[in-house]
């Protein structure tokens, strides 16, 4: 595998993570994601979150989401050794209100993925508040 190809995939498989979050895709979050997942983000109020528990809540109750189209801005990968790989990109979120206005959200997200039997699981991820 060159390390070109290790960048695509991490790329792939952070656009594949934030693909089913934006659109509800519990079974492809829970598959590409360590069940040891831990977190900071803006919900959880400062709180280091651990577990799945925390964000299967939001894909339970978000029933009423809306269209969104999700792009990384200026997405950076880097490896660390043959096992472990850190992204950090601009996440920017389209969507259409329900007014029918359309608008953009952004965050910094930082996700950390690690090699485990063979293949790549989301075991951390740093999202800031929007700013």
């Amino acid at each position: 595998m060159t390390e070109s190809f290790d960048h695509q995939e991490i790329l792939e498989l952070t656009q594949r993570l934030l693909d089913s979050v934006a659109g509800g895709d519990w079974d492809t979050y829970e598959k590409l994601c360590d069940p040891a997942l831990t977190a900071f983000e803006p919900e959880a109020r400062g709180h280091l979150v651990s577990g799945m528990e925390f964000h299967k809540f939001y894909f339970d109750n978000l029933s009423h989401r809306l269209a969104v189209n999700t792009t990384m801005a200026a997405p950076h990968v880097r490896f660390l050794g043959d096992d472990v790989a850190i992204v950090s990109y601009v996440r920017l979120m389209q969507r259409m209100g329900t007014d029918g206005t359309p608008g953009t959200s952004r965050h910094e997200e930082t996700r950390v993925w690690q090699k485990q039997n063979g293949r790549w699981q989301h075991v951390h991820f740093h999202r800031s508040a929007p700013g």
